[in-house]
């Protein structure tokens, strides 16, 4: 692409990506198919009637942007079907795209030759809702923004017990990586018939996707009962969704607490302890966040609750994403974030206290400390403008009993090499840490007849070990382009990976998140990807419903790899 016309495709977008900036540009032009504006070859032989589209493509954390790809936009499913024909055809892939709020190259990776992919947004024309509330399921299109999908729900007084952070997530996309919240059941608590507290693949009925049926692609619907079902719940990206039908349960009112005065030693105590700790808020109302600013004492805890009436002290609110001053960095903050991309790490530790502080007055002047209203209102707080930062981490999967000695374990191991790298100079990690909790993917929660839970999801029960019922995410962020930064999420999966194993836990990658880390870039180690992830879909679980048997299902249903790319081709081969 020529000087000119990249200025001018960028442009398009409505402004240039500033270097120093990790904040979200505003949404990019598009150039149509035949325009005198397109800059790179248009795909041969394409379908008539579908939308194509040369677009800029940027992924939520701004490590994978390219100025040009030529994107469509099916308007019904059999035009995905047409689509997937056509690409098998021409030797195209097609990666379908919703939100881009991924982390992961499972659209597509830097780098690779893509001279023969095609994207498809199925945000703009695949995104119907229906509620059906006498079987209390929703039946929504691949690119219907899970927001939308509660909105309409809760229209209807059903909703789901556990959701993601943003609301702006596709359905599609959040089902592909096994998308999950932050609630287990409290002590007590009365689980909801229809909800789940695990992934939101868990509660899938029924899904149609356009797959090979022995002569070409066509649309196929699979009840949760197949048994071919279970590799599709959670796919990341190795077969296309046009659609997908929900249970769900009753809908609830919540509130949300919110302290900063706990010091991390004491949040973060081991089991048993006195005190305010993460492990006697998750007891009392089982669903919990700690938001850990790098070199601070007291994180940031959201402690949810059901709640069905207002309580005094409580604020009312309306609508989600409640917390503007996460969303909207103050000037300072900005400053600091652009000394950092430029390699001046040693203004760590003031941008972790500019973000306690930035927190402290925002939830005081905001009224923010004690909220309450509807469930989703409370549960999305994550937008589009909410900082843009890179994440490593991942799951340890254990019983309930394990949660405190789980997280104390992490958080003294932090704090240990965060001190010991300041102490050489060294500055790797300049964002918080976040810890949240989760429920299993329990074939329980799922009220109609199922094969079973989502084959390789994060949050799949271990047969042979029943008692590890819980999920603990404990992800580090950092801001993109930090020197050592990487190094140091390849220290920390590996310490996770030992740490947490043999009869008390295991250890599982976020898919949406960094993994297989080489000391310089994510998804890079071999081993990791090609043995040590793979294995941990085989350990205490079925030989005939684990890795291979997935891979077996995604090579039959797409066995010319059009939904594919190098990453995937690895992972998935």
């Amino acid at each position: 692409m020529s000087e000119l016309n990249r200025r001018q495709f960028i442009a398009a977008g409505a402004g240039a990506l500033a270097a120093a900036s990790v904040m979200r540009a505003v949404p990019a032009g598009a150039a149509p198919f035949g325009s005198a504006d397109t800059t790179i070859p248009a795909p041969p032989n394409f379908p008539g009637g579908i939308p194509l589209y040369q677009q800029r493509y940027q992924n939520w954390s701004k490590e994978i942007i390219l100025d040009a790809i030529w994107t469509c936009s099916p308007v019904t499913p059999d035009d995905v079907v047409r689509l997937a024909n056509w690409a098998h055809a021409n030797g195209y892939r097609i990666r379908p795209r919703g939100a881009m709020h991924g982390w992961t190259p499972l659209t597509i990776v830097n780098g690779e030759n893509l001279d023969r992919t095609v994207l498809v947004d199925t945000m703009v024309h695949l995104n119907g809702i229906s509620v059906n509330p006498g079987a209390a399921t929703v039946s929504a299109g691949a690119g219907a923004t899970i927001e939308a999908i509660l909105a309409q729900l809760q229209n209807n007084g059903l909703g789901w017990v556990s959701v993601p952070a943003p609301g702006v997530l596709s359905v599609a996309g959040a089902l592909a990586v096994d998308a999950h919240g932050a609630a287990v059941p409290a002590v007590g608590e009365s689980i909801t018939p229809g909800t789940t507290y695990g992934s939101m693949s868990n509660l899938i009925t029924s899904l149609t996707a356009v797959v090979w049926n022995g002569s070409e692609y066509a649309l196929r619907t699979f009840d949760r009962s197949e048994p071919e079902i279970t590799p599709l719940l959670a796919h990341l990206g190795r077969t296309f969704l046009t659609s997908v039908t929900l249970q769900a349960g009753a809908n609830t009112r919540m509130r949300c607490e919110s302290f900063t005065d706990i010091g991390w030693r004491e949040l973060f105590a081991t089991g048993g302890a006195p005190g305010r700790t993460f492990e006697s808020f998750l007891d009392r109302t089982g669903r919990v966040e700690a938001i850990w600013y790098p070199f601070t004492e007291n994180p940031w805890l959201k402690v949810w609750s059901i709640c069905p009436q207002k309580p005094p002290t409580s604020r009312e609110v309306f609508g989600p994403y409640n917390y503007p001053f996460s969303d909207n960095l103050p000037e300072i903050a900005s400053d600091l974030i652009g000394q950092l991309t430029v390699g001046n790490t040693s203004i760590a530790p003031a941008f972790g206290q500019v973000f306690y502080g930035t927190t402290v007055a925002g939830l005081a002047a905001t009224a923010s400390y004690d909220l309450w209203g509807w469930a989703k209102d409370l549960q999305f707080y994550i937008k589009p403008s909410t900082l843009l930062l890179t994440e490593g981490g991942g799951a340890v999967i254990t019983s309930r009993a394990n949660v405190a000695q789980v997280i104390h374990d992490f958080a003294v191991w932090f704090q240990s090499r965060v001190s010991y790298y300041q102490s050489i100079g060294q500055f790797p990690i300049n964002g918080p840490v976040e810890i949240r909790c989760c429920g299993m993917d329990d074939p329980a929660d799922v009220v109609v007849d199922s094969a079973g839970p989502p084959t390789i999801s994060a949050m799949r029960p271990r047969p042979d070990h029943p008692e590890w019922d819980t999920a603990i995410w404990l992800n580090v962020l950092g801001v993109p382009g930090t020197p050592g930064m990487f190094a140091f999420y390849r220290e920390m999966e590996q310490w996770m990976r030992g740490h947490y194993s043999g009869q008390w836990a295991t250890f599982r990658p976020e898919w949406s998140k960094g993994w297989a880390f080489s000391t310089e870039l994510p998804y890079k180690d071999a081993d990791v990807i090609d043995t040590i992830l793979p294995d941990t879909y085989r350990e205490g679980v079925p030989a005939d419903e684990n890795w291979d048997t997935a891979l077996s299902v995604y090579n039959t249903f797409d066995p010319h790899r059009i939904y594919s790319n190098t990453l995937i081709d690895q992972l998935l081969p």
